[in-house]
């Protein structure tokens, strides 16, 4: 009997090792998530394909400037009749005879302003479509911890609603038994009463905001069926990250040189520049180098029968005299979109100014406000206690105690939310200087432990 037991538990430990270890494994930090967000995210790859489309405006662009080289070449069967006058009449001769023509060809632009300015709106393009990837890449950091974090809190959310809902039964039972003692009040049951269906209630929102985050981060991962279980908690002695530099000068000159919305946006105003340009190269000559090589025998009625080898090189000019108005009007309508690029460009440089002002002065103000919010914590706890104490003295009475459980709920929610808000408000602040990579993200991934199983 002895062998059988000793069998089964060690399937049982080699069993429970193993799920742990599943579990370890399964477990993911805000890096993780990213780096299966980078795979599998459609809005990153779509990104990916749009850059990648983006690029090839350069090398369209500078098509237009190198030599083009073209072959053409035809073969028929003819069936004709030639007409001969003279003085008897007219005489008539039929002809049923083969031709063809073959011609070798090539150009090189020699002056061309339109295709000059159609690779300097290629360049820009491309530029662009560089600028905006990278804006993208950053942006799925944000929104990696943004939803990361959100699942987190509303976990924290839940774990407070619960413990709410424990302390008020408590409470209620407790003032229910004192009012049948005749010691206690109806108000005191119903205030807790009232208190515990506001926990749940509260509960039960939380559990909805978890599971939009959560199905948020499935939708970047690709995985349908993540869990909160797999998210690696916020490490409990977490207070700041360091904020380097330390001066909002530093950061608005590194936002106005770095920030890729702004470099996109200043690329749009280069391509909507070089459109100008290219609408107004309409009124310029063009002057065109050309060489080509033609074979061609009985290609038309004239040559019947005979056959040609022309070798030809040459220039050739050529200059718009009137379009009906359509070039002038084109200037003016690619000059307008211009100024409107303009524009944008400067409401997007204030924009972003803006925003990197608040997530700075919210990383300045975080760390005061964590450092304020675990005090107030402590305080909360000390509070929850001495009520309790002075119930027992008669000095308060059950509502103080739930005032004063309240408080510590109210404050442990807050010390989580300020947590997670500077954890974003340190990350969106290198977003927006166009500073974010993976190795912050790795700085924030630190703040988060690996449970352990």
């Amino acid at each position: 009997m002895l062998r059988p037991m000793k069998t089964a538990f060690k399937s049982g430990l080699v069993a429970a090792l193993w799920l742990g270890l599943c579990a370890s494994a399964q477990a993911m930090g805000p890096f993780q998530v990213y780096e299966e967000a980078l795979r599998n995210d459609p809005t990153f790859l779509g990104a990916m394909k749009e850059r990648d489309a983006g690029l090839e405006s350069r090398i369209i662009g500078r098509a237009g400037l190198l030599p083009k080289l073209s072959y053409s070449y035809n073969k028929g069967r003819n069936n004709s009749q030639a007409t001969y006058l003279n003085d008897r009449g007219n005489s008539h001769e039929d002809r049923n005879y083969n031709s063809y023509g073959s011609t070798f060809m090539v150009q090189q632009p020699l002056i061309d302003y339109e295709a000059y300015a159609n690779y300097r709106k290629g360049v820009a393009q491309a530029l662009f479509a560089d600028e905006t990837f990278r804006s993208k890449s950053q942006e799925l950091l944000v929104r990696v911890l943004t939803h990361y974090t959100q699942a987190l809190f509303a976990q924290d959310q839940i774990d407070i609603a619960r413990a709410k809902k424990k302390a008020y039964e408590q409470q209620f039972r407790q003032n229910e038994h004192l009012f049948r003692q005749g010691e206690g009040t109806r108000t005191d049951i119903l205030e807790a009463e009232s208190r515990y269906e506001l926990a749940t209630a509260e509960e039960i929102q939380a559990i909805d905001e978890q599971d939009a985050a959560l199905r948020e981060l499935g939708a970047l991962t690709g995985n349908a069926s993540v869990s909160i279980e797999q998210l690696q908690p916020l490490a409990a002695d977490f207070n700041s990250l360091p904020l380097e530099p330390a001066n909002f000068s530093t950061w608005h000159a590194m936002a106005l040189a770095n920030n890729p919305e702004l470099a996109s946006q200043r690329e749009a105003l280069e391509v909507a520049r070089y459109e100008v340009e290219r609408n107004r190269a309409g009124h310029m000559p063009k002057l065109n180098a050309y060489a080509s090589v033609r074979k061609m025998e009985s290609d038309s009625g004239n040559t019947y029968n005979q056959r040609y080898d022309t070798n030809t090189i040459g220039i050739e000019v050529s200059l718009a005299l009137y379009a009906g108005g359509g070039v002038s009007a084109s200037v003016r309508q690619a000059g307008s979109n211009l100024a409107r690029v303009e524009y944008e460009l400067e409401g997007k440089t204030r924009e972003t100014l803006i925003e990197l002002r608040r997530q700075f002065n919210a990383c300045l103000s975080g760390v005061n406000k964590l450092r304020a919010y675990q005090k107030a914590l402590i305080s909360a706890q000390a509070l929850v206690v001495s009520t309790r104490q002075s119930i027992l003295g008669g000095e308060r009475v059950n509502l103080d105690a739930l005032n004063a459980e309240q408080q510590l709920y109210t404050t442990r929610r807050d010390l989580a939310r300020t947590r997670y808000d500077y954890l974003l408000a340190w990350t969106r602040l290198h977003f927006y200087a166009g500073t974010l990579g993976e190795q912050d993200l790795a700085r924030v991934d630190e703040a988060f432990v690996r449970p352990f199983y």
